[in-house]
């Protein structure tokens, strides 16, 4: 499935990748090449070079190199066809696709995409002109929002009416409704979603209008902030970050994004110069979050409140930065001040706050310290129990002995002494069943779970949701493969256990005191397929350079290659990915012919 090979060349072809790089970085032509400051590593001196004849580029410094789709792929965060579908629509290119409904789904988001866009429009123009937004335009400029602002990050005004933006849009029932720009009544009628409320547009990574966050006036009547719902066709909460198509070309500098808790929070750290700030809207970070950030930088910046960030989830941060290859770091905000709030007072602390941001766990043991009685005996005792519960936390037995010296420091006991805490500790983690593993597989640690345990786990606890989309070619340790066909064979856990015997039955236990009501099923058995798909992928290269007979192995290899690149990105659908594990299923019976 896909777009037509012959349109994909065309689009090569005819674009210009000198007119596209420069686009994110000034170029200066040297010979027959082009240079410049890579767009993808912080430099002073330029290392990345485009040949506009061959289309293609190639970073000195980091490495990167590509061609214009593989350019689009990096700094605009799409995957394959989506990368293609944007250069076609520069240079004016109507695509082919192999697959009809794909281009009838495709065509539908960009159409829905337009419709929302108008609405955009609509509510912006409000704002502007209409005499009835008077007092959002007042509430805006309390907020330090003159006219400017309100256009550069197009804020509107939704009227205190039910069908205004019906009326202007004459829109079919089935679109209005999907686009989550409103709903039917009982009469039959369309109404809108937002009434009487500043409207903050949420877009995409490339720029396309896909919802909105809407928040009341001070005297205004419902809750406080109304986002679009996640019943609309194309906007799911847990994967948007408001703010992102902004941010995306400083995080592409900086390799590091801000994250806030609201629309006001982004633009005021956009005001205050740092332009990397995005926010999730409405929700907690997610893994799909986790994994879209990682697209664009390595670095995160939490710049919640103290409690929010302190009671972020450790063991999802710490999984989220083996599994993305990200780092959590945490700004420091004052009591009771949120970004926003020290943008418009104090925008020389606010960026100084987050040149700050400390690791996540030294911000977490820090907290517990500063407020801890370390006068006594008695304090420091208890200090040092309440912070080694955090430290054990971590995966990485480096980093917990650093600390295990930080605390010992600043409680003025031996290390020795904090080590035999951290035991004790650690114990009581196992207890309360939070041992998890820190690679692909094998035995388990304290930190998080790997993909395989997690399959696991979801196969103890929702096994109706993942069954029929797993095979034991997934999973590559022993212990896990034993527990892996131990429920496939009984749907009774006891009996599974039985049968699984010794660490596996172990392992079996304590993932059934564990809580699976979290895991993305699609996500984590998209993890295991590209694990799976990787590993393949080199087994039959190493095979092919040993026959020496690249040309028989090639059809496979490019396969599994193609899907190891479009498993980067997040997938929320098991259809899209059961070929895979089929061919893998196959492939392992020896039913595939390399």
């Amino acid at each position: 499935m896909g777009i037509v090979d012959d349109d994909v060349r065309r689009v090569r072809d005819e674009t210009d990748i000198v007119r596209l790089v420069t686009e994110h970085t000034q170029l200066k032509k040297q010979g027959v090449q082009w240079m410049g400051l890579c767009p993808f590593h912080g430099e002073k001196s330029p290392s990345f070079s485009v040949n506009a004849e061959k289309g293609v580029y190639y970073c000195f410094g980091c490495q990167a190199k590509g061609d214009a789709i593989d350019f689009v792929r990096e700094t605009e965060g799409l995957d394959f066809a989506g990368s293609v579908e944007f250069l076609a629509g520069k240079v004016g290119l109507t695509l082919r696709y192999t697959d009809h409904n794909e281009g009838r789904s495709r065509n539908r988001r960009k159409e829905h995409a337009e419709c929302i866009g108008r609405a955009v429009d609509f509510y912006h123009e409000r704002l502007l002109e209409d005499p009835l937004a008077r007092s959002a335009r007042d509430y805006l400029r309390s907020r330090g929002y003159d006219g400017d602002v309100a256009r550069r990050f197009r804020i509107g005004w939704a009227p205190d009416e039910w069908s205004e933006l019906s009326r202007h849009l004459r829109m079919k029932d089935d679109e209005w409704v999907t686009t989550g720009l409103g709903g039917i009544n009982k009469r039959g009628g369309q109404y809108d979603f937002f009434r009487a409320r500043i409207v903050f547009p949420i877009f995409d990574a490339q720029g396309n209008a896909i919802g909105f966050g809407g928040r009341k006036l001070p005297d205004g009547e419902g809750p406080k902030y109304k986002n679009t719902s996640d019943a609309a066709e194309f906007y799911s909460k847990s994967e948007v970050l408001y703010g992102l198509h902004w941010a995306k070309s400083e995080a592409g500098r900086t390799d590091e994004l801000v994250v806030c808790e609201g629309y006001t929070d982004v633009i005021g750290c956009h005001l205050a110069g740092i332009e990397r700030a995005v926010a999730t809207c409405g929700t907690v970070l997610t893994p799909q979050h986790a994994r879209t950030m990682g697209r664009f930088a390595s670095h995160i910046v939490l710049a919640f409140d103290a409690d929010g960030a302190g009671q972020a989830a450790a063991e999802r941060v710490y999984a989220w930065e083996e599994e993305f290859g990200l780092r959590f770091a945490v700004a420091a905000l004052p009591a009771g001040a949120d970004p926003g709030d020290l943008a418009e007072n104090d925008p020389d602390g606010l960026r100084t706050v987050i040149e700050q941001a400390r690791p996540f766990l030294e911000f977490r043991v820090d907290r517990e310290l500063d407020r801890s009685d370390l006068d006594s005996a008695e304090g420091r005792a208890l200090a040092v129990t309440a912070a080694m519960r955090l430290v054990v936390e971590h995966p990485d037995a480096l980093v917990r002995d650093q600390y295990v010296m930080r605390i010992a420091d600043r409680c003025m006991v031996s290390a020795d002494e904090v080590r035999r805490r951290a035991e004790t500790s650690t114990r009581d983690l196992a207890v309360r069943g939070r041992r998890v593993a820190v690679d692909g597989g094998g035995p388990t640690t304290p930190g998080h779970l790997t993909p395989e345990h997690q399959a696991l786990r979801l196969l103890v606890h929702r096994p109706d949701e993942v069954t029929n989309h797993l095979a034991s070619v997934l999973f590559v340790d022993p212990i896990n493969q034993k527990s892996y066909e131990a429920l496939r064979t009984t749907p009774d856990l006891h009996a599974a256990m039985e049968q699984a015997g010794g660490a596996a039955s172990d392992l079996l236990a304590r993932l059934a005191v564990d809580d699976a009501s979290e895991d993305d099923p699609c996500g984590v058995v998209s993890r295991l397929l590209f694990l799976a798909a990787e590993r393949t992928a080199v087994v039959l290269e190493a095979e092919a350079r040993q026959a020496g007979d690249l040309a028989t192995y090639q059809p496979s290899i490019s396969f599994l290659r193609n899907w190891v690149m479009d498993l980067r990105e997040a997938v929320t659908d098991f259809a899209k990915v059961d070929p895979l594990l089929r061919w893998l299923v196959n492939y392992s019976e020896g039913r595939v012919d390399v």
